[in-house]
């Protein structure tokens, strides 16, 4: 039996423009001579609506395309996915699989909808008498159905299982979700003979009575996954908000270096515009290697200084007295030097960066990464601005990962100086963050990426942390290097301030940073916005937390 295997982009919200493009699929399979036509779940409507489904009209209109879809399964039979009124599921609605042949349409599998959920098993179908499962599944990466699976299930039944993904960008506002869009095939021994490329619109044809000989994709990198899915994410926001240029500050570090390679790749080097801007703590060797940078990746580039109106701020400010009844005489502001590390970061975002931005037809990015934002590490209306955050779902180590695979595998040289690479991470907003002397930020990325990767994406807590801090195998449970807790912190009483000081910023103001950051590109299945689920209740000790930390300080 000859299937064709529809990998198409599902737009959220338009089941018009989606029963259009099915409708040209469906003619596209017939002229392959396909008998049938598999369609991914949801593939009318889209997952991520938000309020449009508790829309009665829409649910209606979806069910009138799917009129169509029926009327144009003339001579080929169509299998995919809509949703339904009735259910248990969000809105009370279900999500179907429904077979069309000839204009006649019919309900093959059914499931609860979960609109805002972000995992869920695909709709199975056993065509009769063929031992073929048609697998059709709206999952996005990477939490789209897990091979083993699939082969298992295959195996179980001993029957070929197909399988395909929706395609496309969807979001939830706050969190952005690429749908990779696969197709698979597994056969009867669970062996997978087939699977396409990711981020990749077509028609697969498989022939069910003669699959393709066992293949597996060759091994790559854990980050190359992620970079496909950041370079397609990347590209198709843009287009969705009808951006088509972007300015990026790069202060000579690593995520703002990554951030422009990324953007260059995506979305050409004539639409990026690089921009530097140093203040008396940027060294000279931050401020080269950011030359370099845009010199190797032939962008467009300015160097803005700041201090001159970082300074101007600051006078002014400290001058103006303060009036009123409940002022005392002669009250003035100070500006200390923690609040004119943060005027630096205002001053670059919101009076450089938006101003070129405005002024060039461009919106300008956030660059954090996921460390940074666990912690609040970043300056509310600094550098926490932007249209979007690319790196936000990344720890540091990700991005390094990234930049090493962008130089060796994108670029096929060294567009991201190794310099930059190698350079101790700093913000440079004072004395005591010259990278020239070593000095760097205060998060010690080899250890805190783990630590902090812990709380959010296994729910660890400080409890569970100083439990095997006590019983000596700490790295071992968070998956950071051996050696490094000892290293860092030579007493009880070191580490245990340290974990205190990061839970209690996670736990605080971190998390209205995080409600007021940029929309994020999500890739590890918990981001920050929607995956993650949080609320402002502060820090809390348990109390074995409690006792086990009298313990240690009494040592």
């Amino acid at each position: 039996m000859k299937i064709a295997l529809i990998s198409m982009e599902i737009i959220p919200g338009r089941p018009d423009l989606n029963a259009a493009a099915m409708a040209e699929r469906i003619r596209e399979a017939k002229d392959a001579h396909a008998e049938l036509a598999l369609f991914p779940a949801l593939s009318l409507s889209g997952l991520f609506l938000g309020s449009v489904w508790k829309q009665p009209s829409f649910v209606r209109d979806c069910t009138a395309y799917a009129e169509e879809i029926a009327a144009a399964a003339d001579g080929i039979t169509v299998i995919f996915g809509n949703v339904a009124a009735g259910g248990e599921g969000c809105c009370g609605l279900s999500r179907t699989l429904l077979h069309a042949r000839d204009g006649v349409l019919r309900e093959v599998a059914r499931r609860p909808l979960h609109g805002a959920g972000t995992r869920f098993s695909p709709l199975l179908y056993e065509l009769p008498g063929a031992h073929v499962i048609l697998a059709a599944d709206a999952s996005p990466f990477p939490l789209c159905f897990e091979a083993r699976t699939l082969a298992k299930t295959a195996q179980e039944q001993r029957a070929v299982l197909l399988y395909v993904n929706a395609l496309g960008l969807q979001d939830k506002g706050k969190t952005v979700y690429t749908f990779a869009g696969s197709a698979q095939a597994f056969r009867a021994d669970g062996a997978r003979a087939l699977i396409t490329p990711a981020y990749k619109d077509g028609v697969t044809i498989v022939d069910t009575a003669v699959l393709p000989a066992p293949a597996d994709r060759p091994a790559e990198p854990a980050i190359a996954p992620i970079y496909r899915t950041l370079r397609y994410a990347v590209r198709k926001f843009l287009a969705r908000i009808h951006m088509k240029r972007v300015v990026i500050g790069i202060s000579g570090g690593i995520d703002s270096a990554v951030a422009a390679a990324l953007y260059v790749d995506a979305i050409g080097a004539e639409n990026v515009l690089l921009v530097n801007m140093p203040s008396k703590f940027n060294s000279a060797t931050t401020k080269g290697l950011a030359a370099q940078l845009a010199k190797n990746l032939g962008c467009r580039h300015m160097i803005v200084p700041i201090e001159e109106s970082v300074s101007y701020t600051a006078k002014q400010l400290s001058e103006i007295p303060i009036e009123g009844a409940a002022a005392a005489p002669g009250e003035h502001l100070t500006i200390s030097s923690f609040v004119r590390e943060n005027m630096q970061a205002r001053n670059r975002s919101g009076r450089v960066l938006g101003t070129i931005a405005a002024a060039w037809g461009a919106g300008f990015t956030c660059n954090g990464n996921k460390a940074e934002t666990t912690v609040g590490y970043a300056t509310l209306y600094g550098d926490l601005a932007g249209f979007l955050c690319a790196l936000a779902d990344l720890w540091k180590y990700q991005v390094y990962d990234l930049a090493r695979y962008l130089n060796e595998h994108v670029y096929g040289r060294e567009t991201i100086p190794q310099g930059i690479i190698d350079i101790v991470p700093s913000a440079e907003l004072s004395d005591a963050q010259n990278v020239d002397e070593g000095k760097g930020d205060p998060i010690r990325y080899p250890y805190h990426d783990y630590l902090f990767r812990s709380f959010v994406e296994a729910d660890r807590n400080p409890e569970d942390i100083l439990t095997h801090y006590a019983d000596d195998d700490l790295e071992a449970y968070i998956g950071c290097e051996k050696g490094l807790v000892k290293t860092y912190f030579p007493t009880a009483e070191d580490f245990i301030a340290d974990l205190e000081r990061w839970w209690r910023l996670y736990t605080g103001m971190a998390v209205a940073k995080r409600i007021q950051s940029p929309p994020l590109l999500s890739v590890s299945g918990r981001a920050y916005g929607s995956d993650h689920p949080e609320s402002q209740i502060g820090a809390y000790e348990t109390i074995r937390y409690r006792a086990l930390k009298e313990k240690l300080l009494q040592k």
